[in-house]
């Protein structure tokens, strides 16, 4: 019996679903790709994947003044965003190059990044799941700068042989979470690193902040290492812009050190000023609040 044969036949199936896609998306060219994925995750998986009652029940806990025109299209919006930004990951130097000519860094921490390169010092970048993640690292390792970042292995084994390497081949060093992926994070952070944490998503050992005026669990790890190895911290996201390819990557305000959770709960804040200006943005799929 192979390798592949070992792993669960709905594994293997999902897999080849999505390489058979994947493989006719790239028969288009880049400008037609990237928004026929976007169409097809609004329109074919987030019904099936039961993303539209999710984004739904989120926006009513977060945003319930929100009309009802509004809440679905944010129900449309936001798997077409996840579907380009896959499609995106998947179109390798397509992307990469696109990011690069066009160097989209700009916001009022982006001399203090400027600073931290040019005398080592450790940066830990805080992001989230807005936009397109991978943007962001594509635009930091552009310029030549040591980013590296956390990243979880997917669920399905038979989908982490490809996606693995396609995210590796945007920017690296990538580090699996675990045992292992820490050791080697750490050693990166404290010779100079530059580390992109995400911080928005639900952790039941994390103690509650604020989130659009709700308590949500928020991890304290990116201040805390930001202390421990006097690490510059600050948010990072990469905007997509209007015409749905292009991208604004904003480097917010450095976060001063002080108390782990007030320094999460800043970052907590301008997540949200972000998020209420970009509402199709954020991966409302997320169970951000339990």
């Amino acid at each position: 019996m192979s390798e592949n044969d070992r792993l669960p036949l709905s594994d293997r199936l999902a897999n080849a679903a999505f390489l058979a896609v994947m493989g006719l998306a790239r028969l288009l060219p880049y400008e037609r790709r990237i928004p026929a994925m976007g169409w097809l995750f609004a329109h074919l998986l987030a019904p099936i994947a039961g993303w539209r009652r999710r984004i739904r029940d989120n926006l009513a806990l977060a945003r319930p003044d929100l009309p009802r025109d509004e809440v679905e299209a944010l129900v449309r919006a936001v798997p077409a965003n996840a579907g380009r930004s896959v499609a995106e990951i998947y179109s390798g130097e397509e992307f990469t190059r696109r990011i690069r000519e066009a160097d989209p860094l700009d916001g009022p921490g982006l001399p203090a990044l400027e600073a931290a390169f040019e005398a080592g010092r450790p940066v830990i970048i805080a992001c989230a799941h807005f936009g397109n993640y991978d943007a962001m690292r594509t635009a930091l390792a552009g310029r030549g700068w040591p980013v590296g970042a956390l990243y979880r292995p997917m669920n399905n084994e038979a989908f982490n042989r490809h996606y693995i390497p396609a995210i590796t081949a945007i920017a690296e060093p990538l580090f699996p979470r675990g045992r292992a992926g820490l050791a080697a994070m750490l050693r990166f952070l404290k010779g100079g690193g530059w580390l992109a944490l995400g911080f928005d998503q639900h952790d039941r050992h994390a103690p509650e902040l604020q989130f659009f005026d709700l308590p949500s669990r928020t991890v304290l790890t990116p201040a805390e290492l930001a202390i421990r190895y006097d690490a510059l911290i600050l948010p990072v996201h990469g905007i997509r812009q209007p015409d749905g390819l292009s991208f604004r990557v904003h480097v917010g305000e450095p976060v001063e050190h002080g108390e782990p959770a007030a320094m999460m709960q800043a970052l907590n804040d301008d997540l949200e000023a972000l998020v209420r200006r970009h509402m199709e943005q954020w991966f409302w799929v997320h169970r951000r609040w339990k």
